[in-house]
């Protein structure tokens, strides 16, 4: 299986998965053809074949459209039964209670994940990107 890499735009976050199972998405998610961006992400969530699955999610904006299919994303990783342990970092702003909210509400419709919310005093970027560090 092939890694897939995706340089962020202003409309589109940048993904990085890895096929070890390290994911990583960070930028904003907004409308713009997202079907499009999103449909491959989640086909390719469908067959990964590992164990553990470490996905680091930092989205500074994410609009009702895409937080449906980045839902669908997680609940493809969630049902995969090749995946035994799913952990999610929810990075957000520490004033950004939309944001821990989505995440909760993420927490509660999925089975396997284990969330972990990580806040920070403003907007950052993750300093480990998991591809990079390999």
């Amino acid at each position: 299986m092939e890694s897939i890499n995706i340089e962020a735009t202003d409309s589109t976050p940048a993904i990085r998965f890895g096929a070890d199972g390290r994911l990583f998405i960070e930028g904003r998610s907004l409308r713009l053809h997202i079907v499009d961006f999103y449909k491959p992400l989640i086909d390719w969530a469908g067959n990964l074949e590992v164990e553990t699955v470490t996905f680091d999610i930092n989205l500074e904006y994410v609009d009702t459209g895409c937080s449906h299919l980045l839902h669908k994303l997680l609940k493809t990783l969630d049902v995969n039964n090749s995946i035994k342990k799913l952990i999610i970092n929810w990075h957000y702003e520490e004033v950004d209670f939309d944001a821990l909210q989505d995440g909760q509400i993420l927490k509660e419709m999925l089975q396997k994940a284990e969330f972990r919310f990580h806040e920070h005093p403003e907007s950052i970027t993750i300093i480990s990107d998991p591809l990079k560090d390999s």
